[in-house]
């Protein structure tokens, strides 16, 4: 318990550390926020415009009062509004949040379902023909970019086969089918990469756990084969696969851009894109800070989680 409330307690502290520097980065940088969201094509905006804009994101107060105001509307979950429509932010994030969170999670399980088990497999086959092939097709996967991958799979099974849409979203709720048919390929293009990454991760922690003394105690003890990769290799390789699956998901909050763009996937990467090229400020703020949020919450769960493959780290 102890654990948890300390890694509890750093966590909330670098999401206030976060987002302290988001908004000491957005204010001081140089130049007037309000003429840069203003100007477009070289042009000088509006003056009586940047001084309307400065009173509404209210730059013309001390920055401390800026500061106690931008946190105090973080504790009430307010996230300002949209400059070109006056949204609410809060409300637009939650609209698209869960869509990038559903194709990051399918994409991650079916990573791990391929990564894992063909990881574990090359290992204790470690210099076969099926290693080396293996191996190989893991490098391959990996180098080829997701939006060429995405491209790929839409000529292939949209165009020649015609079996999936190019692209698109419907909701779950609309129509279930054809809500997983169009998140079949988009999961399936970030899973490709995924997938390396944890079968490479899982290869590498099986060989490691197997040459421990323990396994090898086990084998002299005449403990069959099939037993000791189970009890003693599997969960000691798995803690560093979870680290690594974690911080990938993490990247993946704010890096599904190309996959979300291939595919017309209406997603939080596309809305950060969108609102940098507006210049929307409280947009880009708003979002920002909530992948950083995410990322530290992800990594707290995988601490949490590496303290239960590994007791060792609770007492550490």
């Amino acid at each position: 318990m102890a654990y948890v409330l300390r890694r509890l307690g750093v966590a909330i502290g670098l999401i206030w550390l976060v987002a302290t520097l988001i908004f000491l980065i957005l204010r001081l940088i140089p130049g007037d926020p309000a003429e840069l969201l203003l100007s477009s094509g070289g042009v000088a905006p509006d003056p009586v415009q940047v001084r309307e804009l400065r009173e509404r994101l209210g730059l013309e107060r001390p920055l401390l009062v800026q500061y106690a105001a931008f946190m105090g509307q973080l504790a009430r979950g307010d996230l300002g509004a949209s400059l070109t429509d006056d949204y609410p932010v809060v409300d637009e994030i939650a609209k698209r949040l869960p869509r990038t969170l559903e194709l990051i999670l399918v994409a991650t399980l079916l990573a791990v379902a391929i990564g894992l088990p063909l990881g574990a497999f090359a290992a204790l086959r470690r210099g076969s023909a099926i290693d080396r092939a293996l191996s190989s097709a893991a490098s391959f996967s990996q180098s080829v970019p997701v939006f060429v991958l995405g491209t790929l799979l839409i000529l292939l099974f949209a165009q020649k086969l015609r079996w999936t849409p190019a692209g698109g979203y419907v909701a779950l709720a609309q129509d279930p089918g054809r809500h997983l048919v169009n998140l079949i390929m988009p999961a399936a293009t970030i899973a490709a990469g995924l997938s390396t990454v944890v079968f490479r991760m899982t290869r590498a922690s099986v060989l490691e756990a197997l040459g421990r003394e323990w396994v090898r105690t086990a084998r002299a003890k005449g403990l069959a084969s099939g037993a000791v990769v189970r009890r003693h290799v599997v969960r000691n390789a798995l803690a560093p696969v979870v680290t690594v699956v974690g911080l990938q998901m993490g990247t993946l909050l704010g890096g599904t851009v190309l996959v979300e763009y291939v595919f017309n996937w209406p997603g939080l990467s596309g809305y950060l894109v969108r609102a940098v090229e507006q210049r929307n400020y409280p947009e880009v703020q708003g979002i920002v800070l909530v992948i950083c949020a995410l990322f530290v919450l992800l990594n707290l769960v995988v601490d949490l989680l590496y303290a239960v493959l590994d007791p060792r780290v609770r007492h550490g």
